[in-house]
């Protein structure tokens, strides 16, 4: 093989309820559940997969590596970014559905930028270019 190859990417995300994050993903963002084992949640998300899973220890393929929610929102290591045609109208639908935003939309270096958090903690960014 030459180059990486793959024919999907997946998101995973670490919650502490994945009844709880299905729900508010459903309800907020127009997620779709395409399926459900244990205590893990699959589903699409704008023409890509995220995988809701609940904390667990190292297992034989990551031995050292412990699964666990975002500690402190404030620390952030991932977010996610939706480009959207129109940041103030999605920011009060969302907001409207449960959506937790840190302040509301605001201009910077030519984008109109708003920023909220999932019952975990992870950050989203809705992004419109201006």
């Amino acid at each position: 093989m030459e180059h990486f190859e793959a024919s999907a990417l997946t998101h995973m995300l670490v919650v502490a309820d994945s009844a709880v994050s299905r729900d508010w993903y459903v309800s907020v963002l127009d997620a779709e559940v395409t399926g459900e084992y244990g205590s893990s949640v699959v589903l699409r998300l704008v023409d890509s997969w995220l995988l809701l899973v609940e904390g667990g220890g190292p297992d034989e393929g990551k031995p050292a590596v412990e699964l666990v929610p975002p500690a402190d929102p404030d620390r952030v290591s991932a977010q996610m970014i939706f480009r959207v045609a129109d940041c103030h109208g999605l920011y009060d639908l969302l907001r409207g559905r449960g959506a937790s935003f840190l302040a509301p939309p605001h201009v910077r270096e030519g984008e109109t930028r708003a920023f909220f958090r999932d019952p975990d903690g992870h950050l989203f960014e809705i992004s419109e270019l201006t």
